[in-house]
């Protein structure tokens, strides 16, 4: 199969955008994260129009890697997409890495999108990306399993562990220049 625009799905703290940065890394394709598109030094919230337009000036180009998708513009992606790499991992596994992943950089002040960084309160706030993971990962998951079930969308690489997605990574070969097809193996 031969895929230039890849979209990585998966629930909070699963890995997505470690996965895409690997995805890019092997494949030469560009790979854009979603946090930087939408949100803006001081934790604000790029307005959902703008978000919009972003999202939809990438997907309108013929090579892409997206790290996620928010369910207000997942329709843009979706109409262009040729390959989802989805991230179905078991809760205690997403949630183990988010909590790890959020504790890291709370203790080291890492910057993260847009020079943010994550802090205490926030991950103990109503909004909370820990709330979030609790909210959102039902939701998710059957969106996975939709998608996967469905033989007119697009193709889906469901992952159910980490160490199928490696053994999948390591089977991505670069193209030898950008004007050449890149291999993803199924």
């Amino acid at each position: 199969m031969v895929a230039h625009r890849i979209f990585v799905y998966g629930v909070t703290g699963s890995g997505k955008t470690t996965a895409a940065a690997r995805i890019a890394a092997a494949t030469g394709l560009p790979w854009h994260s979603v946090d930087d598109l939408t949100w803006e030094p001081g934790w604000v919230q790029v307005p959902d129009d703008e978000q919009r337009r972003r999202i939809a000036a990438i997907c309108a180009g013929e090579e892409w890697i997206l790290d996620t998708a928010y369910g207000k513009w997942l329709e843009i992606p979706l109409a262009r997409v040729e390959l989802i790499v989805a991230l179905d991992y078991p809760r205690w596994l997403s949630l183990a890495r988010l909590l790890h992943r959020t504790a890291r950089r709370i203790l080291d002040r890492r910057l993260v999108c847009n020079g943010n960084r994550e802090t205490l309160r926030q991950a103990l706030s109503s909004d909370s990306i820990i709330r979030w993971h609790f909210r959102s990962f039902h939701r998710k998951r059957e969106r996975i399993r939709r998608w996967s079930a469905d033989p007119s969308g697009p193709t889906v690489l469901r992952c159910t562990s980490p160490r199928q997605l490696d053994r999948w990574l390591r089977q991505l070969r670069p193209a030898p220049d950008h004007s050449s097809e890149p291999r993803y193996p199924r």
